[in-house]
């Protein structure tokens, strides 16, 4: 049996992570067909099969499944190795992987990335928006962004943009046909837009008010997972939508919306950039924690 080469063992970890020769080859940069042909050689050298294929899926088999468990750690410290070597440059080079939540992407990210870029023109930013709580460390990227109380103790956590406020609003044309609710409680009696995460869980509305917590389940004819969806069907009149207070400002200022139980609404800790706790950070990912701190 001849020693597999390690291209091809980045080949097959990156597609068993991902599932996906699509994604792998997007991720590395080669045709999926390549990536075939290069997962194919690598088990006819090992002379056991890693990936269980069909038209629909794409998963590690129980030998690829443990492969791929000891693998991670190696290539991670030849990651770290390179990223140390990467410390010594005066310009940062290589590619930074972002874990983002859309709302965040939008009202925090959107504005630093051509500035990033045009700051370190070697380097590549790679933006993926996703309202689940991921494992960053397991999707090969670099760093996320959550609120605050959703971070791991493991993680270096670094305060991006302001404190944030979630406020309840709704149109001119609903509150007048339904009224306004003087406590969260009301809720109940109103058509509430839902949020959906991508775990199928439904948030529930949190408020709190001279010491007093609540969360209401609300309930309502349209469940989205999507900010700007829900926030324009709150301007249609579908019902009542819970969004962050930068998101709806524009609209509350045009008179489209109207906030609703404004003293429940109080101001939450905003969102953070966390990344793995490591002895050495990679280059591109230091200068994008500079430029956070010097602008917060």
């Amino acid at each position: 049996m001849s020693n597999p080469r390690l291209p091809d063992l980045i080949s097959f970890a990156t597609v068993a992570r991902l599932r996906s020769f699509r994604g792998a080859a997007l991720e590395l940069g080669v045709s999926a067909s390549a990536l075939s042909h290069a997962v194919r050689g690598l088990e006819e050298r090992l002379g056991v099969r890693l990936l269980n294929r069909t038209t629909r899926s794409v998963t590690p088999s129980q030998a690829g499944q443990r492969l791929l468990e000891r693998l991670g750690p190696a290539l991670r410290d030849i990651d770290d190795a390179l990223d140390d070597v990467n410390t010594f440059r005066d310009t940062p080079i290589g590619t930074l992987r972002l874990n983002v939540p859309r709302s965040a992407a939008h009202l925090l990210l959107a504005p630093l990335m051509a500035r990033y870029l045009a700051a370190h023109p070697q380097m590549r930013l790679e933006i993926t928006t996703d309202d689940g709580l991921v494992d960053i460390v397991a999707g090969g990227y670099d760093a996320g962004v959550r609120f605050g109380e959703s971070l791991q103790g493991d993680m270096v956590a670094v305060p991006l943009g302001p404190p944030q406020r979630l406020v309840v609003v709704g149109s001119p044309a609903y509150l007048a046909k339904h009224g306004a609710p003087a406590t969260p409680r009301e809720l109940r009696a109103h058509a509430c837009i839902r949020f959906r995460f991508p775990s199928g869980k439904f948030y529930r509305w949190e408020f709190a008010k001279g010491g007093q917590a609540l969360e209401i389940d609300v309930d309502g004819p349209l469940a989205l997972g999507e900010a700007e969806l829900m926030i324009r069907a709150a301007e249609d009149g579908v019902g009542l939508a819970c969004a962050l207070d930068a998101q709806v400002e524009p609209r509350v200022q045009s008179g489209a919306l109207v906030r609703v139980l404004e003293d429940w609404c109080p101001m939450i800790p905003g969102f953070y950039l966390y990344y793995p706790s490591r002895r050495q950070m990679a280059g591109g990912l230091r200068a994008f924690v500079e430029m956070i701190r010097a602008d917060p």
